[in-house]
């Protein structure tokens, strides 16, 4: 049986469609118009076979690719998109032409016969009402270039042009994770003796213009090996070795370094004369995390700068942990307090959503006569255990006070928190809520601007005398924080009875964050739900040792407040913040 197309004598209860004049008409006249569109178009297209092969080409497309049009009819699409080049992308293609996908865009590099690549952004898409497909490419090669530019220009010192801070952390995670079990890395971290004279008497573009000399140097030296030099920050720069050859390859460097920046250079007319002081580490790149590199340049820097200047110093691990005598230290601990052998730098603490500075935290360093420059690892101990840490506490509390009231009266409307760290036997051996107190008064800083910081032991334990100072030391407004907070066995139920604000997360949590190891997601899982603990209770969270901008986004991503580390900036004098304050948002030393 047949059907007429007029709708008469069908099948009982079918509909049959009813072919006019008028229907042709308007499909015809929509094909016409999609034919001329197609041909119009400024956007290189072609319809494609469910074969892959092109029925037809527009002038775009031929003119994108420097070709005729007519010479890729029949050619499989694939051949000049660059859709073979890995097996993901193949697949989903061939997907999209049976019909089985609804779209495919991805980026590729396209070659032209002149020679001449562009980068182009393909896309294909069934066609309505048919077995084609559309596949169409628009040229993004001054889109990638732009981005490439800004990633330039944000990466890079406007100074020098040589990779900043952010570049150099990036560059050192990279070569880390690519480390194989038996590779080594190497670095040479220096700055310059003598550069601060030079900015106080001929002015910063005098020192701005030295910087740029120094750097080109720097590039000469480090050229023949295709190391990375980076300025850090200051007159500080570093050479990142990513394949050392070993301990002779860094010391050959260092010493190449020394002799270069030892000439005269030329400024303005002025014959200027500076030198270096470099602290060198070389070792296996297995294992080792970019905090304990830089931490170990940092300390045979400033071996290098005690030794007199002007030298470079090999990392020693027998030196560090010899040199140094108990007996020595403790001897000369409380007489040191009273000679102001001591001073005090900065960390900032950084919000991780919008990157501004929170607060910063003050950390003690000893200006030692015989052993140089001392980190609190190395004598905060001993201070505990011969009661030393009393005066000294006081004088880190009232120094560090005294400089963020400063602060404040120069940016009253961005208040900074300054955070301080209490020992133990400062609570118990000392009057420290009458300390605390006569100190604000003395210098005037709010209560609320000040932040104490106990370690999670020493908090978790508390009762008696050290519960009530830190309950009167609250109620005063002085916020307390917990530091190193997961590294005990803590009694979380008591957390909600103590006067705390805040818990700065210990860095082995954010170690766990980093992609160049195996990630355990158990780690990410935990701090997460210590972040809801702590948010609930009220408190806010710091997650210190941050490293990397990846990290930073992760710990911002599951809540942490703000964070602390060697990404945003090592320890630094009071100046420095003030510069870093003054710089804004996402700025770093």
């Amino acid at each position: 049986m047949s059907g007429t197309l007029d709708g008469q004598g069908g099948a009982p209860g079918a509909t049959v469609p009813v072919v006019t004049e008028r229907n042709v008409t308007q499909r015809n006249v929509s094909a016409n118009d999609f034919r001329a569109a197609f041909r119009a178009a400024h956007l290189g297209m072609a319809v494609v076979g469910p074969d892959g092969l092109v029925r037809v080409a527009n002038d775009a497309l031929g003119a994108l690719l420097g070709t005729d049009p007519a010479r890729l009819q029949g050619c499989p699409a694939a051949d000049f998109t660059g859709l073979r080049e890995d097996s993901r992308t193949w697949n989903t293609y061939r997907e999209v032409l049976l019909g089985r996908r609804p779209r495919l865009n991805c980026t590729r590099r396209l070659r032209r016969p002149d020679g001449r690549s562009i980068w182009a952004e393909v896309t294909v898409t069934p066609l309505p009402g048919g077995r084609d497909a559309l596949l169409s490419v628009a040229d993004i090669s001054e889109r990638r270039d732009l981005r490439a530019r800004l990633r330039h220009l944000r990466m890079h010192d406007p100074v020098t042009r040589l990779p900043n801070r952010s570049l150099f952390f990036e560059r050192l995670a990279a070569a880390l994770a690519a480390a194989d079990g038996r590779g080594r890395i190497g670095l040479c971290y220096l700055d310059l003796d003598g550069f601060k004279a030079v900015n106080d008497t001929l002015g910063h573009r005098a020192g701005d213009r030295l910087l740029c000399a120094v750097a080109r140097r720097l590039r000469e030296c480090a050229a023949a090996g295709g190391h990375l030099v980076a300025r850090l920050g200051g007159d500080e720069f570093a050479l990142l070795v990513e394949e050392s050859a070993g301990t002779e390859q860094l010391v050959a460097l260092a010493t190449a370094v020394q002799a270069a920046i030892q000439r005269p250079f030329e400024v303005d007319g002025q014959r200027l004369a500076v030198s270096a002081s470099i602290g060198v580490v070389e070792r296996p790149a297995a294992g080792t995390h970019a905090t304990e590199l830089m931490q170990a340049a940092d300390t045979t820097l400033y071996w290098a700068k005690a030794d007199g200047k002007a030298r470079w110093a090999l990392f020693d691990p027998e030196r560090n942990a010899h040199r140094m005598t108990r007996q020595a230290l403790s001897s000369t601990l409380r007489p040191a307090v009273e000679r102001g052998e001591f001073v005090l730098q900065y960390q900032p603490l950084v919000g991780l959503v919008d990157g501004v500075v929170r607060g910063v935290e003050a950390l003690v360093r000893w200006h030692h006569p015989q052993f140089g420059t001392l980190a609190p690892n190395r004598f905060i101990g001993l201070a505990e255990e011969t009661g030393a840490i009393v005066p000294l506490g006081r004088w880190v509390l009232e120094t560090a006070c005294r400089q963020a009231r400063r602060w404040q009266l120069d940016r009253p409307d961005e208040p900074l928190v300054v955070s301080v760290n209490v020992a133990v036997r400062q609570v118990w051996d000392s009057d420290l809520v009458a300390d605390v107190a006569a100190i604000l008064d003395g210098t005037g800083l709010p209560a609320r601007l000040l932040q104490l910081e106990l370690t999670e032991s020493a908090v978790m334990g508390s009762a008696g005398r050290p519960l009530q100072q830190l309950r009167r030391l609250s109620d005063m407004g002085v916020a307390i924080a917990i530091d190193d907070f997961g590294t005990g066995y803590s009694n979380l139920a008591y957390l909600s009875r103590l006067p705390v604000s805040t818990l700065k997360l210990d860095g082995s949590f954010v170690h766990g964050f980093r992609m160049d190891e195996h990630p355990n997601p158990a780690d990410e899982t935990i701090v997460e739900a210590l972040v809801q603990l702590a948010h609930r209770l009220g408190l806010t969270v710091t997650a210190e040792c941050v490293e990397s901008a990846e990290q930073a986004e992760r710990l911002g991503r599951i809540g942490c407040d703000t964070g602390q580390g060697w990404f945003y900036s090592r320890p630094v004098g009071a100046e420095r913040i003030s510069a870093l304050l003054g710089a804004g948002a996402g700025a770093v030393v």
